[in-house]
């Protein structure tokens, strides 16, 4: 049975996790509600954010009840059905929280349910943070209106940051509304909605307040898990082989451009003038389309991350990917410590989530350098010429994991790593 649209339940019991108040760009109405609590918020931020998500949830309808409904079209009658198949499979297989969110569906129009907006400052790689009572920081703000979102972005354009504006498709209330099934979903490939519920209840299972990256690291790695098994469960080949190409192209752009993201950290520490800096920001951005050109031939011309290169590249761009996937190779290796096993995994993240923030800083890197010690990045990706400096430089993160040192002077690999 779905919470009416405004109640607000109590938080589930049996999990640890802090109550709300992005996903993470998934977990977008928990900083609505917390918005609501803050004297500074603004009076049209929090009046679209309320508006917002009643009206989303006053639309909602039952999936079992649009399934049993005889007018309903057989298109999103068997969508529906899927949808249903894969909340108990969430629940019965995955060990997620078996609770109302996702078993009623909503009409939405355009792209998007909301939209997130990132920022950061022109010569950093690390997203501004918006902070709330409750819930803590997070790396971005969310807007239920397109426009509003541009607004915001202009907004901190003028304060000279680089900014970033994305859709996003669904989001999660951690339990505390039963969160619907937007029809931007339906027209997405079966094991992509699969992938998108168990990312999205995996927030429900467990939220640390002020760490997004730790958060979506958790519950993207939950996704890939639970689409694995799901898949698996449906004994249908044809598209776990789908799932796997997309997986491998996935890894391989994502690489590309958390590389380039590492580059430009080590340029931005570097002892030269902002003026070098910009200038070499621009230089690494033109080499990251060419690359993407050369990786699309290997890919025989697979053009699904076009849409990335059709708006301008910039810092925040990266961090909004950084924060999803920075942490990812550490919980791979912490699920395969767990001998794949998802109780034991969920036991292990959950222990991480309770240490201070330093310490589980600290332990997610050791399962960095130990998820990089068996899969080492080529050597060539961790030293890096700077166009018009003295010498080429190694990004912090890459040096700390791999121990590799700079280069002697005079000495400038490529900027590819092949």
């Amino acid at each position: 049975m779905t919470a009416p649209a405004g109640e607000v339940r109590k938080a589930p019991r049996g999990v640890w996790w802090a109550p709300p108040g992005r996903t993470g760009v998934g977990l977008l109405w928990l900083a609505i509600v917390a918005m609501m609590m803050n004297a500074c918020a603004t009076l049209n931020y929090y009046s679209q954010a309320v508006s917002g998500h009643l009206a989303l949830m006053a639309k909602r309808q039952s999936v079992v009840g649009l399934i049993q409904e005889r007018d309903t079209p057989e298109r999103l009658r068997s969508k529906l059905i899927l949808v249903s198949e894969i909340r108990d499979f969430a629940s019965q297989v995955l060990e997620l929280p078996d609770n109302g969110s996702y078993r009623s569906y909503v009409e939405v129009e355009g792209e998007a349910l909301v939209w997130s907006v990132v920022a950061t400052g022109p010569l950093s790689v690390y997203p501004e943070e918006w902070c709330y009572p409750v819930i803590g920081c997070a790396s971005y703000r969310g807007f239920f209106d397109r426009q509003d979102a541009l607004d915001q972005r202009q907004s901190l354009e003028r304060k000279g940051l680089d900014v970033a504006v994305d859709p996003v498709p669904a989001y999660s209330s951690l339990g505390w509304f039963d969160d619907p099934i937007p029809g931007t979903l339906l027209g997405w490939a079966d094991w992509r909605i699969a992938g998108l519920i168990f990312h999205e209840l995996a927030h429900q299972k467990l939220y640390v307040p002020g760490d997004s990256a730790f958060n979506e690291a958790f519950a993207n790695q939950v996704q890939q898990i639970g689409v694995q098994h799901w898949l698996e469960a449906k004994g249908d080949p044809s598209s776990m082989g789908i799932w796997r190409v997309s997986r491998v192209r996935e890894r391989a752009f994502v690489g590309m451009l958390m590389a380039t993201r590492g580059r430009l950290e080590g340029v931005y520490a570097q002892p030269i003038t902002d003026a070098a800096k910009l200038e070499c920001k621009s230089h690494l951005f033109s080499m990251l389309r060419k690359d993407y050109e050369i990786f699309k031939q290997d890919w025989d011309g697979y053009s699904g991350f076009d849409y990335w290169f059709k708006t301008p590249l910039n810092n925040a761009r990266l961090a909004s990917v950084a924060t999803y996937e920075h942490w990812m190779p550490a919980l791979e290796r912490l699920y395969t410590q767990s001998g794949e096993n998802l109780g034991r995994f969920y036991r292990a993240v959950t222990d991480l989530g309770r240490l201070p923030p330093q310490a589980r800083k600290q332990h997610l890197m050791q399962l960095l350098r130990e998820a990089e010690e068996e899969n080492p990045p080529v050597p060539e990706a961790a030293i890096i010429p700077i166009p018009g400096c003295e010498r080429p430089l190694i990004p912090p993160r890459i040096a700390q994991a791999t121990g590799a040192k700079q280069l002697p002077e005079g000495r400038q690999p490529s900027f590819r790593s092949n």
